[in-house]
Parts: structure tokens; C-alpha cells; sequence
């Protein structure tokens, strides 16, 4: 795996060996999350139970190594599945007898693995960002960051319950019957910089007029990008809302990384409102360095000004795996109950190798956290970027179909995020039309369209 990419200090780690009782709980808690009315089974490591579990983590959970040994690809429901923690690949994946079912891979271990985030935590690479990079990453390394691969361990473990049990388990329902959700979200990052590209383009060209035509507009009307209310409605004729994070603060970050372009004028706190109005949802987008400083965090909120905000997505999608949690744990008591910051910037998928929301693993506590995190799957950015994919504008939704269809497969949520200044007609890469081409997809695919805190509240018990 890559070296620490970046020279950022980040605090060690503090985490307590997890046993295999903790793993247990925490992986069939989210497995219970994920199913209707799953029956009461018992499930362990231990051979009394009616679903016996192989043991493969050699003591690994009891050390602070970042990465297992490789995978062993098996084949599962017609998908070659990496199972980590494989050490008897011999073995049969799944043996039945009456009332009795043995897993002969550690799927609990595996999945604790990836939805802990155990290798971020464990792990000192970081990129310019203070970001865990998709380079360090074990998707990357074994190819698998389109798949969420929790979610086929859950099916292993789900066909084990349904033959012990002879009940059939179903994903959870989402609104009105739907197969899956998305989730539409817009970083509001930049409001009054729609003018700069092109009065760029107009100097470097000796175009004065046209420059001045263009600085005299910035000065009179709305700019571009200043477009809310256009992109709420577009949105809207999906029959879908939107969620729209907002930054609250101007100043530059100390890593010298910009936050918005604009104040929270009373104009465009009246315009807020009428978003709320016509029930799209206003979020917290958390500025540079709130990722690791609750007081940070808690004075952008106030300066949001939004009480009744219940998510968060971090600006530049920061987050430290290990400060972050325990912020969003403090930012409980403001009432943000949700997060939506992770997902790999460089690279669209399953950060943790799962397609629903889930509670991150607290690794003081041995628990999990308090917040739900609801993961980011697709970014406009991501997909044309220069430091990243760099796919045609032709490409962009057939790269991103099979993907989409491991989560209509599994029920999950599909999280997108599209910012404001993509809206924007001048830009053909990741613009209106690659938008309009993935909600014609989604809709079609008749996809239940959700605001985050309608997920929360479908998720939370």
C-alpha cells in the first residue's frame, strides 16, 4: 500500500483491541437494519449456534495493523466477491443441514473490516487534504470500490437465517414500494463566481469590451452560478427534492483552502426560506478545519442560522477518521443527527463497502456512534476532474450504471452530488445534461427520492 502521502500531523490512534463479541454485534446490528423483520437467530463463532461463523481473524482485531492479508475472490450469486479473512479457501462458503447453517468464511470479521473503516483509522496516509486517499485504499488495491461488498456478505449470511428459519428476509421498504432510494444533494460552495472563467477567457483574448460587459453584469444581476431556485426546479420535475448544503463561512481555511464566495445576505436567507417552503432541505456544509473542531463546527451552525438542520456534509468532504466521529457525536446535541461526507473524491462507489446508511464504529467505545451516515456514492466532480477520472461527458452515465444497479439490487441509497456551479449551461462535462441523463436513469429505474432527513427517519429505530 502507498506511504503517508501527506506531511499533516494527525493524532494516534486510540482504540481498545475489539474482540469478536464486539464485531458480532456490530455487524449484525446494520444486518438487521437492512432486512424486514429479521427473526431471532442465534448467529456466533461458537458451534451451539444455529449458524456457526468461521473463525479467520487470527488475532488481526487485536493489533493496529491498517491492512489484512489479500482477499480471496469467490463466486457468490453470479459476482466474484472478495471475502477478506478467508484462511480455509477450501472450505464450503455455505454448508446446510436441518436447522443448521455454517458460513466457512469470517463474513462478520470481513465486514466488520470495511464498514468500521478499521483500514482509515489504523492507517497514516493522508493526501494534500488531510484526506484518506483512494490510492491507500483496499478498493483500490483489489478493484472493488464499485461493489458493495457488505452487502453480499449480508446476502451469505441472509440465505443462512432464511434456511435455519424458513422465513424469507426482504431489504427494507422505502417509500411507497420503492426498490431504492436517491438522494440529491448540491454543495452550495460558490454563488457570485460564475463570471470569472469567462472574463478570464475575454483578457487573455485582448477582449476589453467584453470583459467590461462581463464585470459591469457582475455588479448588476444575479450571477450564473447565484441559481438556486432554477436548480430546486430542476430537481423538482423528477417529482424529486433537493438538499442543499450550505457553507456559512468566507474565510479561507488554514490549509489556504477557500470556503464560499458569498455572505449569508438577508436576500439570500429569504431565499433559503423559500426553498424550505417548497420542501427541499437546508444542511450544514461544515467549513475547512470543522472536520476536527467541534467549536468550529458549532459556529458555523449558528451562523447557518437553520435550527431545524439535521445533516451535515464536510466541505472538501474533510474527515479524519480519527476526530471526525467523535465531532459529529458532539454535534448531536444541535440536533445534526446525520452526516453525508464519506465517499472517495477521486473515485465514484462505496467507501465502506456498503450501499445503505450506517452508524460508524466508535473505537473508544466499542460501540457505534450515535449519527447516521448516510455515504456519498457519485460526485460531479469526480468525474471529469483533471486529479481525477477525467471520463467523457458520453461516458459518465454508463460508468456509473453498474454501480447504480448494485444499489437498486441491495435496496440501498444512492447519494449524488451535484453542485450549484455544474448547473450551469456553459459547462458540457459534468453539467445539465449529464445530470438530466442520471435522474432520467433513477426515475426510470422508479427510485424513491428522499431528502436526507427523510432517510434518517426511515433508518433511525
Amino acid at each position: 500500500m502507498p506511504a503517508n502521502s501527506s506531511p499533516a500531523v494527525i493524532p494516534p490512534p486510540a482504540a481498545a483491541p475489539v474482540s469478536g463479541e464486539v464485531r458480532l454485534a456490530y455487524v449484525l446490528r446494520h444486518f438487521r437494519l437492512a432486512y424486514e423483520n429479521v427473526p431471532d437467530v442465534e448467529i456466533g463463532y461458537a458451534g451451539a449456534a444455529a449458524i456457526t461463523i468461521a473463525d479467520g481473524a487470527a488475532g488481526f482485531f487485536q493489533q493496529q495493523a491498517p491492512y489484512p492479508p489479500a482477499p480471496n475472490f469467490r463466486e457468490w450469486a453470479g459476482q466474484l466477491v472478495p471475502f477478506f479473512f478467508d484462511n480455509q479457501p477450501e472450505a464450503v462458503l455455505l454448508g446446510k443441514s436441518p436447522g443448521k447453517a455454517r458460513i466457512g468464511v469470517d463474513v462478520i470479521s470481513a465486514a466488520f473490516y470495511l464498514l468500521s473503516g478499521w483500514q482509515e483509522y489504523f492507517s497514516e496516509a493522508r493526501d494534500q487534504h488531510g484526506r484518506f486517499p483512494y490510492a491507500a485504499s483496499v478498493q483500490k488495491q483489489y478493484s472493488f470500490v464499485a461493489l458493495p461488498v457488505v452487502n453480499y456478505y449480508f446476502e451469505v449470511l441472509k440465505t443462512a437465517v432464511e434456511h435455519v428459519t424458513g422465513q424469507v428476509l426482504r431489504p427494507k421498504i422505502w417509500q411507497e414500494g420503492a426498490p431504492f432510494a436517491a438522494f440529491v444533494t448540491h454543495d452550495i460552495d460558490n454563488l457570485r463566481s460564475g463570471w470569472k472563467a469567462p472574463a478570464k477567457a475575454a483578457l487573455r483574448r485582448g477582449q476589453l469590451l467584453k470583459f467590461g460587459q462581463l464585470a459591469w453584469q457582475h455588479l448588476t444581476r444575479p450571477d450564473a452560478w447565484d441559481n438556486l431556485e432554477a436548480v430546486a426546479n430542476t430537481v423538482a420535475a423528477y417529482e424529486a427534492k433537493s438538499t442543499f448544503f450550505i457553507l456559512p463561512s468566507q474565510q479561507t481555511g488554514a490549509n489556504g483552502v477557500r470556503n464560499a464566495d458569498y455572505q449569508l445576505t438577508p436576500r439570500l436567507r429569504r431565499q433559503l426560506q423559500t426553498l424550505a417552503a417548497q420542501g427541499c432541505e437546508l444542511a450544514l456544509h461544515g467549513s475547512i478545519g470543522t472536520a476536527t473542531d467541534f467549536g468550529s463546527l458549532r459556529s458555523d451552525w449558528k451562523n447557518l442560522g437553520v435550527p431545524k438542520t439535521t445533516g451535515n456534509r464536510f466541505h472538501y468532504l474533510s474527515w479524519e477518521p480519527r476526530r471526525t466521529p467523535g465531532v459529529l457525536e458532539a454535534a448531536l446535541e444541535l440536533g445534526i443527527g446525520y452526516d453525508t461526507s464519506l465517499g472517495f473524491a477521486e473515485h465514484f462507489g462505496f467507501r465502506n463497502s456498503y450501499c445503505h446508511p450506517f452508524y460508524p464504529f466508535n473505537f473508544q467505545t466499542g460501540t457505534g456512534h450515535g449519527f447516521l451516515e448516510i455515504p456519498l456514492n457519485v460526485m460531479d466532480a469526480t468525474l471529469h476532474h483533471p486529479n481525477y477520472l477525467q471520463l467523457a461527458p458520453d461516458a459518465i452515465l454508463p460508468a456509473l450504471r453498474p454501480m447504480l444497479a448494485e444499489v437498486e439490487k441491495f435496496g440501498g441509497v444512492a447519494t449524488i452530488l451535484w453542485h450549484n456551479d455544474h448547473f450551469d449551461p456553459a459547462n458540457t462535462a459534468t453539467g445539465p445534461r449529464q445530470f438530466a441523463e442520471l435522474m432520467d436513469y433513477l426515475q426510470q429505474r422508479k427510485a424513491a427520492f428522499l431528502t436526507g432527513r427523510e432517510i434518517q427517519q426511515q433508518i433511525t429505530p
